[in-house]
């Protein structure tokens, strides 16, 4: 696979292993051990994928998350030495594409990569779709809402398209989790709420009248054309 992937963590030494087996791979790997200096090269040459340790000298992952998330899509699998689940939300929240608690095998960081890569560009519509306020622009991968484009991030976008291709379709929060994961998250499985809570919101999209996305209670989400239907 040949995508360029920028580390940015203060651990030299295991960045330096990463870009090592992440080489092996066919993944070619920038690294940065000062979040100033990662958000440089992240303007110098833009990855595809981009793998964010939380403690960082003088500025904190989550900090340097919400910058790059202010003007770039790009997707970010976090890194962290703690493994509490309230870090793990803030991540997600913030905009984190996977999140991946040290220590780690490299393997599974790889297939976290991997998973991420695919849906970033997995998705073989060839044209835009309009859903009445609603525009989705596959090739772009951009969302407009009225004429305006959304601002989401690689996660809601995947999780917006997935829908729209099951369009009428009941999806699981565990399909859901599948599809956009591709790996189990420790029992941790609020990630798929708290993605639609936040794909809501940039929809403006009210849960208890949804225009788009519908809840059904105990099972899961539909996405509903730009119809009017009252929650279940």
């Amino acid at each position: 696979m040949n995508a360029t992937i920028l580390i940015i963590d203060d651990d030299v030494k295991l960045s330096q292993l990463l870009v090592e087996f992440l080489g092996d791979f066919g993944f070619k790997v920038l690294t940065a051990a000062r979040p100033e200096d990662g958000l440089k090269k992240l303007k110098q040459e833009p990855p595809d994928l981009i793998i964010l340790d939380v403690m960082l000298p003088g500025m904190s992952g989550f900090e340097v998350c919400r910058t790059i998330r202010q003007s770039s899509a790009i997707p970010i699998i976090m890194l962290t030495a703690r493994g509490m689940v309230t870090d793990k939300i803030v991540g997600l929240e913030l905009g984190a594409d996977d999140y991946l608690p040290k220590p780690f095998e490299p393997r599974e960081l790889v297939a976290r990569i991997q998973s991420v890569l695919r849906r970033t560009h997995g998705i073989d519509e060839t044209q835009a779709k309009k859903f009445g306020r609603l525009e989705i622009d596959f090739p772009k991968r951009i969302a407009k809402l009225d004429g305006a484009i959304v601002d989401l991030t690689t996660n809601e976008f995947a999780a917006l398209a997935l829908l729209v291709k099951n369009s009428g379709k009941v999806l699981s929060r565990d399909r859901i989790l599948e599809e956009l994961r591709g790996l189990e998250y420790d029992a941790f499985n609020r990630s798929v709420d708290i993605t639609m809570s936040r794909l809501r919101h940039k929809l403006r999209d009210d849960p208890k009248n949804p225009s788009f996305i519908k809840t059904v209670w105990g099972t899961g989400y539909v996405f509903i054309e730009g119809e009017d239907h009252d929650e279940e």
